[in-house]
């Protein structure tokens, strides 16, 4: 009986956070209510709560789900691409990235319109960065590539540009062509880390 309810619970905060991402993605992070989301997943207000103690940390969940998306994919991990600095590993993982970028799509525009909103949602967001750009750092402190005092520049500089690309994306979509910006995005990392 306790492995059902259990079950249950956990099959109820799924329904949570899937109505939730998609009730975000259709109106918007800021107009969706939390009696939408219960709504929508086929509870109540009440139960809602009992899951998540408000809507930001249901989207705190849902960049847990989407950071596990995305790492889920990297072989080899970022720290260890960047440690090879091999251009082929490099221009194979932002390759990976670009493919993931529709699937992902509507958790990234609800985490970056919740940032705006949400002063946690936009901690998240930076520590998200952080740890991205520290598992880069990792990868230069081990190949001992670079002066120690311009390796995690030069991570910030290498992700930034890769944000500030998927950011576009997210807009436009790809309003130039797609190996031109990976082969483009592929050099410059190559350059910063290799």
């Amino acid at each position: 009986m306790a492995n059902l309810r259990e079950n249950q619970k956990l099959m109820t905060r799924r329904l949570l956070l899937d109505h939730g991402l998609a009730l975000f993605h259709e109106k918007g992070y800021a107009t969706t209510t939390i009696d939408e989301i219960a709504a929508a997943a086929g509870t109540t207000r009440t139960t809602f709560y009992l899951h998540f103690p408000s809507k930001s940390q249901l989207m705190r969940a849902l960049i847990t789900d989407v950071d596990a998306i995305l790492t889920g994919a990297d072989e080899p991990p970022l720290a260890e691409v960047v440690e090879r600095g091999d251009r082929d590993l490099i221009e194979q993982w932002i390759g990976r990235k670009f493919d993931q970028w529709e699937s992902i799509r509507p958790y990234l525009v609800a985490t970056y319109q919740a940032a705006v909103l949400e002063p946690e949602i936009a901690a998240a967001l930076e520590t998200w960065f952080l740890a991205t750009t520290g598992a880069m750092h990792e990868g230069l402190n081990r190949a001992g590539r670079f002066d120690p005092a311009s390796r995690n520049i030069r991570c910030v500089l290498a992700f930034g540009q890769f944000e500030f690309l998927a950011r576009r994306w997210l807009r436009t979509g790809w309003t130039f062509d797609r190996d031109i910006a990976l082969k483009s995005l592929t050099d410059s990392w190559h350059h910063l880390l290799a």
